[in-house]
């Protein structure tokens, strides 16, 4: 999508499915999840807080975002709704929205994996998450849950697979150093710059020697072991005393 021509958050969650029957229904969808959205961007990180800002900016607010009464929905209808919603397709359509909207010349995207804050309840472990950010955009263009029968790595192929990376630079710590992942972004026209540890102690080598580093590392080493005399700065005369 160019970037003159970006989409409308409505666009985009259009042709979202609505978990709900469609007896009942006293809030649209779409309205509903631009509300939610609209919280998150002015960083309210409550439900409680989220369903407050009809009250704290009036009717006409919600009269903008779709709701034909000018009335919002409370936090115990956001927490159903959003519990039913299916997530992958709201994210991917999120994503969607954002990359419409980046500036022109975002060409670096960064893996990342962390575990989501106050998303562990009780014994049950915390939600961890893949995303791919722009740091030119400070935006996230997607990102993954990592369940317990995959890693960081596998979650990472399906990132990858969801956003266009032509003539991108893909960016990831030592996680992400893998055969699969680097051959995935240079099929699909990118490039990547993967950091390696001593986790994968046969690439590291074999990288150090590619760029002449273990010679002189070697070299130096034995220039100034003990019982070695430090190399002199000059040969010849013209050195001062």
């Amino acid at each position: 999508m160019s970037p003159t021509s970006p989409l409308s958050l409505a666009d985009v969650l259009a042709d979202l499915p609505d978990p709900r029957s469609r007896h009942g229904q006293r809030y649209p969808l779409v309205p509903v999840l631009c509300l939610v959205t609209l919280g998150l961007l002015l960083g309210r990180k409550s439900l409680d807080a989220i369903a407050r800002l009809g009250r704290d900016y009036g009717p006409h607010l919600l009269l903008a975002l779709g709701f034909p009464r000018g009335q919002g929905p409370v936090k115990s209808t956001l927490s159903r709704l959003l519990r039913r919603q299916d997530a992958p397709a709201l994210e991917a359509r999120l994503a969607r929205w954002i990359q419409s909207r980046l500036p022109a010349g975002v060409s670096v995207l960064s893996l990342d994996g962390k575990t989501a804050r106050g998303s562990r309840d009780g014994d049950l472990p915390g939600q961890h998450l893949v995303s791919a950010y722009a740091p030119q955009a400070e935006a996230v263009l997607g990102q993954l849950r990592v369940d317990a029968k995959t890693n960081e790595h596998k979650a990472a192929l399906q990132l990858l697979g969801l956003l266009p990376l032509q003539g991108k630079v893909v960016l990831g710590d030592a996680a992400f150093c893998q055969r699969d992942v680097a051959a995935k972004v240079v099929a699909e026209g990118g490039d990547y710059i993967f950091t390696v540890k001593a986790n994968q102690p046969g690439l590291e080598t074999d990288i150090a020697a590619g760029f002449g580093f273990e010679a002189a590392a070697r070299s130096i080493a034995a220039a100034f072991s003990p019982g070695t005399a430090a190399p002199a700065a000059r040969e010849g005369g013209g050195g001062r005393e």
